[in-house]
């Protein structure tokens, strides 16, 4: 480790020295890695390091290394400790997130210092889920669209998602079904002209949720914590739901639970909103977001048909929807 990357930790922890150092994950696309730092002294004993370190060329793995996806995840980056300098601190413990302790960017790099969700214990990760788990998970996004319901975004994506029309223009043009990609602008518009707008995680698959041990319980506590805000910006809050649903479950399991899902989701929206924002009326916003998930379902869908016309998440359930969204925007 660099002596001013050492020094940035331990101004940020207070702690004595640097231990040791595990490298967690690299980043997407060889863009740098995330690290977790045992530390001696100070009030923490581990932290985590993202250090963004841009590549003067990519390594996509499914070949899009073009500038443009260059240049969007640059900004992506630039977004994430925007979001963590200036918003993260407004969640609390029912959207909980790691707490910003340092961060600092020059030309080339980035680094972010941030608390430990395995030492707070969130230490659990999963590639499977159960009802509750993904009911944990739902609550999370309920009280983060709560949160940040009507925020105007300064700093942070225009249209929240990585996934969003504007910066996937290669994947459109690669788009092989002519109906959707017909309707893809119009897709767009429907969702970004939507009165009820807040901030959208904007990859909120069960990688990036953080969970619990199942044996420990703490008082007014999510079981989840979220991370990895590169594409938080405005948007429905349907995307993240319709994005989290589809990476947990089948297609028979999205048809079968779609309803109960939706239901515990709006739920927990509807308290998580009277408690913060009361002038809000909750049943027009309930109403609305509920006539949007297909139409947030088959914004994604367009965005993976163009990217991996073979992935998985190709399946009935979502060309119905889409199907179904595309007839209800024919004059």
């Amino acid at each position: 480790m660099l002596p001013a990357t050492a020094d940035l930790v331990l101004s940020a922890t207070g702690a004595q020295s640097i231990d040791s150092s595990t490298v967690v994950q690299s980043l997407w696309s060889g863009y740098g890695q995330i690290v977790r730092l045992a530390l001696n002294g100070g009030s923490d004993d581990s932290v985590i390091l993202k250090h963004i370190k841009l590549p003067d060329t990519s390594n996509h793995p499914r070949g899009w290394n073009t500038d443009l996806s260059h240049q969007r995840k640059v900004r992506s980056y630039r977004v994430e400790a925007q979001w963590y300098q200036h918003y993260a601190a407004r969640c609390d413990n029912h959207c909980v997130v790691p707490n910003c302790l340092a961060v600092e960017s020059h030309e080339n790099e980035t680094m972010l210092v941030l608390s430990d969700l395995d030492a707070a214990g969130y230490n659990v990760r999963k590639n499977r889920v159960d009802i509750q788990d993904l009911f944990a998970c739902l609550d999370w996004l309920a009280s983060f669209h709560a949160t940040f319901l009507n925020d105007d975004a300064v700093g942070l994506w225009e249209c929240g998602s990585y996934w969003h029309l504007d910066t996937r223009p290669d994947e459109l043009a690669a788009l092989d079904d002519v109906a959707l990609r017909q309707a893809a602008p119009l897709i767009d518009q429907k969702l970004r002209e939507c009165q009820h707008q807040t901030l959208v995680h904007g990859d909120a698959k069960l990688a990036n949720f953080c969970f619990r041990p199942t044996d420990i319980e703490v008082a007014n506590s999510q079981r989840v914590a979220g991370v990895d805000f590169q594409y938080v910006g405005r948007g429905c809050g349907m995307k993240d739901v319709a994005y989290l649903i589809g990476s947990c479950l089948n297609e028979d399991q999205c048809e079968a639970m779609e309803s109960q899902l939706l239901d515990h989701y709006f739920s927990e929206l509807i308290k998580r909103v009277a408690h913060k924002i009361r002038s809000v009326n909750t049943a027009a916003l309930e109403d609305e977001w509920r006539e949007l998930y297909p139409f947030a379902w088959a914004d994604f869908h367009r965005f993976i048909k163009g990217w991996s016309p073979g992935h998985w998440k190709i399946n009935s359930y979502s060309e119905k929807l889409t199907a179904d969204v595309i007839s209800k925007l024919r004059p």
